[in-house]
């Protein structure tokens, strides 16, 4: 079954989920209409690839053009419509990046793995309530209602500063009427009556002043308020829902309505600016004993400058973290001398720093980690910004040719530390730019979440072991030196992130049933709702009687899922995840010729047949007495290499012991070893 008909089985709450994410970068009719095609592609490779990306681009016009030719003959009016305004739109949006719409496929693809794994489990994990889109979605309509509020003020404080300069010049004008008038004029009724006038119109104006001054004072504090209790609190919020997505976690979105947001915050705070700074121009040319400008602007213009300052310093963000493109599904793991890609955003677009905002990437500027490894940049670290590298026209730069490469140290310690040392190291990618604007010039920094380096890629299993731990247990994103003493996660929660490995980079999630054997295999009790799990314990230290690691033991299965059984993965073919006890249970009294896959418990990356079969020449009795199972014999196959011109001996074929060769021939046909050895499952 594909992904997409999973998708339309579920229920209405997962179904309102998966709704969210479909837009016109890519619309919902499409996934349908070429569902099979679109999950036959791989859009994770082409989103790094823009040669790749170029190509399924124009194959997804192409198929697009068959289906309008399609619908053409069915005469179906409105799909024929939304189709052609579908492709045109795809063609105007992506034409320039190829690889965005690789990204936005990707994404989506991704989702629905997440969704259908989240399906599939008895309760939502702890994790993933905190991240609810529905509670998000609300929270951001509130502070786009706020912002949207703030902005109309400051649009009526802009009628009243216009309102007062007019109020002004028509004060000037009779005034200086008044001085104009002969001696003898001065002194009629009709001068007194102008000078009553000048008097009302001064106290007018110096009401207006103070209104004025006073509504701006109110939208100050009320910009300060809605900045420090929600706007960066939301800011904080989906940095944290990044660091999930970046370790298989939901998809994060929101950071358009946050660009939204900073940029209407921004034009507001330099609009009330030029409003002080013409409340000054008219107290230059006309004040009086009690003026309230001169006592209340600057402290008003002050905290509005700070303002702006912060606003900016928090709207620099890394859009998309540092991420080798050989490797789109473990990011911040990046190696030596190896191309990466990052990804920085300014919320606040405003068309005057277009190609005017130069960002300078640097490594490990003032760190301090648990080695003296220490990293340069190689490839063009500086970059403007721009509103055309991305589709949506946000104001960002993305650096492609970046490679990091160790300095020699003194000592001479390259490579001498331990893999575990290595990859508990941390380091972090910082950015600088400067904005000058309106006179202002604001220095901005931000930096990266914690990156691990490494320069040999059998470090990357236990380096993304670090990144996952590191992003579990905490949402700060600078804390450097972690690993110095690293805390406890709660099980729950680790046993979900588990299961968003096996949703992001196999396209099926955990069941309950499959999460109750690794909470066993973790901590030998088989509930997961309770309990912590420390570091050593999931990286370090040996899993009882084995010579691997709890996560060397579940990175094998990933990667024999993915190299060679995906397709029976996805369709939930294996079970996997289960005991040999409750694989007996479960096998008891069925047909003979029903089966079932477990993933081996004691060697890396293997798979356990086990079926049942009544037949009297093979069955062994079991410890009742009664028919039973085969006694199961893991068979390590060796590649064998193409290129050899030696004859291959009995030993080169069968790497095992003669007592362990006899067993197999005691209980296997020479038929069934040979067919063994020419499975397609045989080698790598």
């Amino acid at each position: 079954m594909s992904q997409w008909n999973q998708v339309q089985q579920l229920e209405i709450k997962f179904l309102e989920q998966v709704d969210q994410f479909y837009d016109d970068n890519f619309p919902m009719e499409i996934r349908h209409l070429l569902a099979q095609w679109i999950e036959n592609q791989d859009w994770e490779a082409a989103s790094n690839n823009e040669t790749m990306a170029t190509i399924l681009l124009q194959n997804l016009l192409i198929q697009l053009d068959e289906q309008l030719g399609r619908v053409s003959k069915e005469k179906n009016l409105l799909l024929i419509h939304n189709l052609k305004r579908i492709r045109k739109v795809l063609q105007g949006k992506f034409h320039g990046n190829p690889m965005h719409v690789a990204v936005v496929i990707s994404n989506c693809l991704r989702e629905e793995r997440r969704i259908l794994a989240a399906a599939n489990m008895p309760v939502q994990g702890p994790l993933e309530k905190s991240l609810q889109t529905s509670s998000v979605l609300e929270r951001q309509r509130n502070v786009e209602h706020k912002v949207a509020a703030i902005k109309n003020s400051v649009q009526m404080t802009e009628q009243d500063t216009k309102y007062l300069e007019d109020l002004q010049d028509e004060f000037d004008y009779r005034y200086k009427t008044i001085q104009t008038m002969d001696q003898g004029d001065k002194n009629s009724a009709l001068m007194n009556q102008e000078v009553l006038t000048l008097q009302e119109m001064l106290n007018s104006l110096d009401f207006k002043r103070k209104e004025a001054l006073s509504k701006m004072t109110q939208i100050v504090k009320e910009t300060d308020v809605l900045m420090n209790n929600m706007l960066l609190e939301e800011l904080h919020d989906w940095k944290r829902r990044q660091q999930m997505a970046c370790i298989g976690g939901p998809l994060h979105n929101g950071l358009d309505q946050l660009q939204n947001c900073f940029t209407l915050l921004a034009e507001s705070l330099f609009q009330l600016r030029r409003q002080l700074e013409k409340l000054e121009e008219q107290s230059t040319k006309m004040t009086y004993e009690g003026d309230p400008i001169p006592v209340q602007r600057a402290h008003l213009l002050e905290r509005v400058t700070f303002l702006i300052y912060n606003l900016f310093k928090n709207s620099f963000v890394v859009e998309r973290q540092p991420c080798m493109p050989t490797h789109p599904q473990r990011p911040m793991v990046l190696k030596t001398l190896i191309q990466f890609t990052v990804k920085l955003r300014l919320l606040i677009k405003l068309p005057e720093l277009n190609y005017q905002v130069k960002v300078k990437a640097s490594i490990d500027k003032s760190v301090s980690t648990l080695s003296n490894r220490r990293f340069v940049l190689c490839g063009t670290h500086v970059k403007a910004m721009s509103t055309e590298e991305s589709s949506n026209g946000s104001l960002s730069v993305e650096f492609r040719h970046l490679q990091p490469k160790e300095m020699k140290s003194s000592a001479g310690s390259k490579g001498n530390e331990g893999c575990h040392m290595v990859t508990e190291e941390l380091h972090s990618i910082t950015f600088e730019t400067q904005i000058c604007l309106y006179g202002l010039t604001i220095d901005l920094e931000t930096s990266s979440l914690p990156v691990v380096m490494i320069s040999n890629v059998s470090q990357l299993p236990n380096a993304w072991a670090s990144i996952i731990w590191y992003n579990v247990s905490t949402s700060d994103c600078q804390n450097l030196v972690f690993f110095n003493n690293p805390p406890s996660a709660t099980l729950s929660q680790l046993l979900e992130v588990m299961s968003w490995q096996f949703s992001s980079y196999v396209g099926r999630g955990l069941n309950s049933d499959q999460l109750s054997m690794l909470a066993e295999k973790l901590t030998v009790q088989s509930s997961y709702s309770d309990g912590y799990l420390t570091w050593a314990k999931f990286c370090k230290e040996h899993l009882p009687g084995k010579s691997f690691t709890f996560w060397t033991w579940l990175e094998a299965i990933l990667d024999l899922i993915k190299k060679h059984i995906l397709p029976l993965w996805i369709d939930g073919y294996v079970m996997g995840f289960v005991s040999k006890e409750k694989e007996r249970l479960l096998l008891k009294d069925k047909m003979p010729g029903t089966f079932l896959l477990r993933f081996s418990e004691s060697h890396l990356g293997g798979i356990t047949f086990t079926w049942v079969d009544h037949s009297e020449n093979v069955s062994r009795p079991t410890e009742r007495g009664d028919k039973g199972y085969v006694p199961s014999v893991f068979i390590p196959i060796s590649t064998i290499r193409s290129d050899s011109t030696e004859p291959h001996s009995p030993s080169d074929l069968l790497p095992m012991s003669p007592s362990v060769y006899a067993v197999l021939r005691e209980n296997l046909s020479p038929t069934t070893i040979e067919t063994a050895m020419k499975s397609p499952y045989s080698a790598e």
